[in-house]
């Protein structure tokens, strides 16, 4: 099986979305990084699982969930109290949709 690529234009889109800058250093090493995760994927999928029963975990666990059980909220003064900026009885954050916003 040959190893399979992944372009920089691919790396730098996907850095683009996550909002991380990189310089082309990075861009060179998370491109070979990605190539080598995709090969040892391509490994797996390889594998013959015929009538091997999917399992949720690896360990044999029961999810322990506690009652559904309606509790007082915390008030909106003190849920704003700490934040960095607020227009009760909002939060105000940067927008992250778009171009227009963000680091």
């Amino acid at each position: 099986m040959s190893n399979p690529t992944i372009s920089e234009d691919a790396v730098r889109h996907a850095a683009k979305l996550s909002r991380l800058s990189l310089t082309d250093d990075e861009v060179n090493l998370y491109t070979e990084q990605l190539a080598s995760i995709l090969g040892y994927i391509g490994k797996l999928e390889e594998l013959d699982v015929e009538g091997v029963r999917p399992m949720p975990h690896a360990l044999d666990q029961v999810n322990v969930l506690r009652s559904d059980r309606e509790n007082q909220g915390m008030a909106n003064q003190s849920a704003l109290a700490n934040a960095p900026d607020a227009d009760p009885p909002y939060f105000k954050v940067p927008k992250v949709l778009g171009d227009g916003g963000g680091a």
